[in-house]
């Protein structure tokens, strides 16, 4: 028996037939669904100081709890003192029960925030 979020079997059960009500959808095939979530971070201090990617990195795997992976510059930007190849940030993609886990924390810490707030 495997684990999947309570968000994933919400949405499965509940979600797609009240769009599927709403927009008069003929099969269940066209609601539309979830395949992945990109996060992404960009560091514009990473061609200075080359500690500010792995501070990066280790933030972005705590945030979405999956390794993250430093991003590479394409083009070489004199202006920016940035070559092809450098590390300038960070990303994650997040697919199936992890996807599923990420949006139910985010949000449940964003609906707690912003009760606190009173909005």
């Amino acid at each position: 028996m495997s684990y999947t979020p309570s968000l994933k079997t919400k949405y499965k059960t509940e979600v797609t037939k009240e769009l599927q009500e709403k927009f008069q959808f003929k099969t269940p095939m066209q609601v539309p669904k979830l395949l992945k979530i990109c996060l992404n971070q960009g560091v514009g201090g990473a061609t200075q100081d080359k500690k500010l990617i792995d501070a990066s990195l280790n933030e972005m795997t705590m945030i979405a709890g999956q390794r993250a992976v430093a991003t590479k510059a394409k083009k070489s930007v004199s202006n920016f003192k940035l070559r092809e190849g450098m590390p300038i940030g960070t990303r994650v993609t997040l697919r199936n029960n992890e996807m599923y886990e990420f949006l139910e924390r985010l949000i449940t810490k964003t609906r707690k925030a912003l009760s606190k707030k009173g909005v």
